[in-house]
């Protein structure tokens, strides 16, 4: 396959190249290169956007928010001081992408958008977001995939950043080629998507992820992230957790690994543990009652199990 390749130098000339059909966004290309080698995307020229005015900043306001460019690098994240003072665990979920290769290629925009890796989709073979009627997994392979059924497709989301983003309430920048400017939340990125054949992520084809806007009052406080995977490093989470007290004591927790986006969990919940003095009994049943309303597919129930268990232990840090 060939296509064209061209390097934006303004925002005008990146978003009006999008809205000429078979044009893509390359920064680090991660997930592009695969896609276009499965099939999924058959592109006739790619923009790269990674020159672009703020796109590879990392900015912390004086009034404690923050802005990262979507172009900023997964590793970048992962070593950057100022970020790791206010938000240690979206250093530790950056640190925890990948391979090095892959965290220092990959950007941040791209790790949000990228396309779920269920092998059903990515080969191509009777899936819902593939052209099919039905999620091929539910009654095939489904070990790694969701465990919470909010639609057809029961793919399992693969960033590790989206999810302590979410629970940093962070906002996501869109610019678009025919409309202002949009700010939308993490949980709002990804509405939707298991019912959407065409895309995982809720971006149009001529807009353009610009930056991620983290607010003042998330840094601090005390925060927690663990992934569990298959194996011991370079792997998707079978389970993830980010939690967060912050400093008003406001409780923040969400989920990875369990569907089609991160996962936050009942406020309910959120607002019985950040009433404090809770004992071993409270916190078991805490954690119980976050995932009470899953519904795991016939061979990933294990995944349950394994939610329960991170978030005792992200409780207990927090």
């Amino acid at each position: 396959m060939s296509f064209t390749y061209h390097t934006a130098t303004s925002h005008s000339e990146a978003l009006s190249a999008l809205t000429e059909p078979g044009t893509h966004v390359v920064a680090g290309g991660t997930d592009l290169v695969p896609c276009v080698d499965e099939g999924i995307l058959t592109p006739v020229r790619v923009v790269d956007v990674r020159g672009l005015p703020g796109m590879r900043d990392i900015t912390l306001h004086a009034d404690g928010s923050t802005t990262i460019g979507a172009a900023v690098t997964i590793n970048e994240i992962a070593e950057h001081a100022g970020l790791r003072a206010r938000y240690p665990m979206l250093c530790d979920a950056a640190t925890s992408v990948g391979t090095p290769a892959l965290r220092n290629m990959g950007t941040l925009g791209g790790n949000l958008i990228q396309r779920h890796n269920c092998w059903y989709f990515r080969r191509g073979v009777g899936c819902f977001k593939r052209g099919g009627e039905q999620c091929a997994a539910v009654d095939g392979e489904h070990q790694y995939h969701g465990i919470v059924n909010d639609g057809i497709c029961r793919a399992a989301h693969p960033s590790d950043p989206a999810v302590a983003l979410e629970v940093l309430g962070a906002e996501v920048e869109i610019a678009s080629a025919n409309a202002a400017p949009r700010r939308v939340g993490i949980a709002a990125l990804y509405e939707g998507a298991a019912n959407d054949a065409e895309k995982d992520a809720q971006i149009a084809h001529h807009e353009l992820v610009i930056a991620l806007h983290v607010p003042a009052e998330s840094a601090g406080g005390a925060q927690s992230w663990e992934k569990i995977m298959q194996r011991g490093a370079w792997d998707y989470a079978l389970v993830s957790c980010a939690a967060q007290r912050r400093t008003d004591g406001t409780v923040r927790i969400a989920l990875g690994g369990v569907a089609l986006g991160p996962w936050r969990i009942s406020d309910r919940v959120e607002e019985d543990i950040s009433a404090g003095g809770l004992d071993e009994e409270s916190v078991e049943a805490l954690a119980e009652r976050a995932v009470y309303d899953v519904e795991p597919l016939k061979n990933n129930g294990y995944k349950v199990e394994l939610a329960e268990a991170v978030l005792r232990r992200a409780i207990r840090a927090i």
